[in-house]
Formats: structure tokens, C-alpha cells, sequence
């Protein structure tokens, strides 16, 4: 069953960006869908919670060298 979670991504500044917040979620396992946003700051995930946890998806984009919330 696929889960929806929004996490608040800052420091994003070009859709350079976006991309590599979008490719560093992608590579999860269980990540069925990325939308990253910069005009409002976030992302928006659409995977398997047994697979990948929120916490594992904001350690993914800090890792990327934002700060995720």
C-alpha cells in the first residue's frame, strides 16, 4: 500500500537543485514517486512505508546536502 509523505526541503535554490533532491529519493528502495517543488519548498513522496520510513527519506536528502523537515 502506497503511503503519500510531504517533507519540507530548504536550502534549494535553481532546478539543478530539484534534481538532485529528486534523483537521491528516486534511488530509494520502495520510492514509487518524487514531485520536488522549489517554489514551495518541498517534496512530496509516494512509496511503500514498509520499504523506506520518512525518517530514512529525510536522512536521504540531508545526505544531498539540504535540510529536510
Amino acid at each position: 500500500m502506497m503511503e503519500k509523505i510531504v517533507i519540507a526541503v530548504a536550502g534549494m535554490s535553481c532546478q539543478g537543485c530539484v534534481q538532485s533532491v529528486t534523483a537521491a529519493l528516486q534511488a530509494l528502495p520502495g520510492v514509487e514517486q518524487v514531485e520536488v517543488s522549489l517554489a514551495s519548498g518541498q517534496a512530496s513522496i509516494a512509496c511503500d512505508p514498509a520499504l523506506v520510513s520518512a525518517a530514512e527519506l529525510r536522512q536521504v536528502v540531508e545526505e544531498a546536502g539540504f535540510d529536510a523537515s
